[in-house]
């Protein structure tokens, strides 16, 4: 599975970058900033899977998942954020799963997995 991983804050990037590159079965194949960078990143680097920010800056991101899945069709992206109420706006807009920035790294890894 090629992950490529969306969010405005290097922290939130980093970590998940050490927790996703322990396990098996996931190839981190890069990371974006804005959703100029992610529209570069999805074209080039071709992930199977998008951990997307929902605040990610540069479009409003349900049309950025719009245009991500026009140009993927197969493509995975789960919605995270810190706003737990941008849940439902996120799965409505047609992400495959959401997850909350605070949750555990053994439940990122549960919700990761169930929706690959």
């Amino acid at each position: 599975m090629r992950v490529l991983l969306a969010d405005d804050q290097a922290q939130v990037r980093s970590a998940l970058w050490l927790l996703l590159e322990q396990e098996p079965g996931f190839q981190l194949v890069g990371e974006a900033a804005d959703a100029t960078g992610l529209l570069l990143a999805a074209a080039e680097k071709a992930p199977d899977l998008v951990l997307l920010d929902w605040e990610l800056p540069g479009l409003p991101v349900a049309q950025l998942v719009r245009l991500l899945q026009y140009e993927r069709p197969l493509l995975k992206i789960i919605a995270m954020s810190s706003r737990p109420e941008v849940a439902q706006l996120a799965l409505k807009a047609g992400v495959h799963a959401f997850l909350s920035k605070s949750e555990s790294p053994e439940r990122v890894l549960s919700i990761i997995r169930a929706n690959v």
